[in-house]
């Protein structure tokens, strides 16, 4: 009898063993943060059309430098979220949708969970359908698997890893491209209405001060795999591109650049995936090209000596950052309805009577551009809903909008947000226009002239602002 009770205390505390290091292997896989990165090739063929709505370089006539999706999927317990970065103007939200529900379907993760984004390159197709062509339409088929593609390989390189997230300053580099001027200094807008007050692109007028701050934060977020190897790093800056292209030659601009400079120099080791480098498009909607002096710069000059700059800030900044797992990843998404500025019959008969006589003479030398936009907008529904996302990974806070957001909008969002590390990506999850202020609308100039490339109401902003800081509220 002795022995038989305590073979079974033996047994009993055996058995509560065995289920304590069971509860600590699953407390330990519940928190247990997994990334892996990959990318996919998304280079158009010659002839596929990067005309824009304003800018028209016309169709890709060669390759300059390739154009890229690049992907991060990150999980943690039962949460898998994918972040992919693509050198593209801009995309629509069709081409996202599709692309999100192939990943669903090879792979699991919901659409809310991944949020996806253009980089704003203008050296590239804006996926649109501006251009309508066979090859467009095939080309944005193609685009939706091959980032869907990017999204499942980072997937299958899921291993265990850790992050850190740091930040520089790089103000050189950013201005803002609105100015506010004198009244009665600023020329009338395509549409021949006067009194606005920015001199902004295509603009003239007695300039008082730029009209709105810049954000000169570089945000970056660095993935390193358990054994310390470098997995991914992501940056983040609010500039709207480069340039210094040539002859309809297809390039992923600084954002390329510093993705390859990264990758030049960052290598994982042969136990491990490919480093991937990825940069996003912070609120530039309202900012200029990089401002870099190279004097008499030869074409790419520009793109190549900003993206190296920035990736070797972005190694010195890296090197000193403490990683670990973070604990926490979640997804918070929200669709708010918004109207469109459709045309008044006014100026929907101004736009038809200004395109049917060639010789009548227009107030501003994009006027007959402007009125083919009247018409495109005509075409729009009178409402329609976007997509807003914020991300956290640990103590640190994404929002994204299918905007091009101002710096303005950026900032409050950042000084607003729970989470003391935050950026925004704009560009993300579909192309919804300009964002201009109240204030801006009221101004006037080129990132509010009524087109497909600035049509939301008025009052969207604050309406999206709010929304995203409530998103980020929700996961704090």
């Amino acid at each position: 009898m002795k022995n038989s009770f305590l073979l079974s205390l033996v047994a009993i505390g055996l058995s509560l063993v065995t289920c304590f290091q069971s509860q600590a292997v699953e407390k330990k896989r519940a928190f247990e943060f997994l990334a892996g990165a990959a990318t996919a090739d998304v280079t158009p063929k010659n002839g596929v059309s990067m005309d824009g709505a304003i800018s028209k370089p016309g169709p890709a006539r060669g390759v300059h430098d390739p154009l890229t999706a690049r992907a991060i999927v990150m999980k943690s317990g039962g949460t898998t979220v994918a972040l992919a970065i693509v050198d593209m103007c801009m995309i629509e939200k069709s081409v996202y949708d599709q692309a999100k529900e192939i990943v669903q379907e090879k792979v699991g993760i919901p659409p809310s969970h991944v949020l996806a984004a253009a980089t704003h390159s203008h050296a590239t197709p804006r996926a649109i359908h501006i251009g309508r062509g066979p090859l467009d339409d095939a080309y944005h088929v193609w685009l939706s698997k091959q980032i869907a593609a990017a999204i499942i390989k980072a997937h299958g390189n899921l291993a265990p890893a850790t992050v850190a997230h740091g930040s520089f300053e790089q103000p050189s580099f950013i201005r803002c491209r609105r100015f506010l001027c004198q009244p009665g200094t600023v020329g009338a807008n395509p549409f021949g209405e006067t009194g606005e007050r920015i001199k902004s692109v295509a603009g003239t007028g007695k300039v008082l001060r730029p009209a709105g701050p810049v954000d000169p934060q570089f945000s970056v977020l660095s993935f390193r795999h358990a054994d310390g190897k470098p997995l991914a790093v992501l940056g983040n800056f609010s500039v709207h591109y480069c340039g210094g292209y040539a002859g309809g030659l297809v390039s992923a601009d600084y954002f390329g650049a510093y993705a390859k400079a990264l990758e030049n120099k960052l290598n994982a080791g042969e136990k491990h995936p490919l480093f991937v480098g990825l940069m996003s498009n912070g609120t530039s909607g309202d900012t200029g090209s990089i401002q870099l002096n190279l004097g008499k710069a030869k074409p790419w000059d520009r793109i190549n000596a900003s993206g190296k700059a920035l990736a070797e800030k972005t190694l010195e900044l890296i090197g000193g950052l403490s990683h670990a797992a973070p604990k926490q990843l979640a997804s918070k998404s929200a669709s708010l309805e918004f109207s469109v500025r459709k045309p008044s019959p006014e100026r929907l008969q101004w736009a038809k009577d200004l395109l049917a006589d060639r010789t009548a003479k227009v107030p501003h030398r994009w006027s007959r551009i402007y009125a083919n936009e009247t018409l495109h907008l005509a075409d729009y529904p009178d409402r329609y809903a976007l997509p807003l996302q914020a991300l956290r990974i640990g103590d640190i806070a994404v929002a994204a909008a299918p905007c091009e957001i101002f710096a303005e909008t950026g900032l409050a969002i950042k000084a607003g947000s729970p989470f003391e590390n935050t950026f925004t990506i704009e560009l993300a999850n579909g192309y919804s226009g300009y964002l201009p202020t109240p204030q801006g609308h009221e101004w006037g100039g080129y990132e509010t002239w009524a087109a497909r490339s600035s049509h939301l109401e008025i009052g969207a902003e604050p309406k999206i602002r709010a929304m995203l800081l409530k998103l980020l509220g929700l996961l704090k």
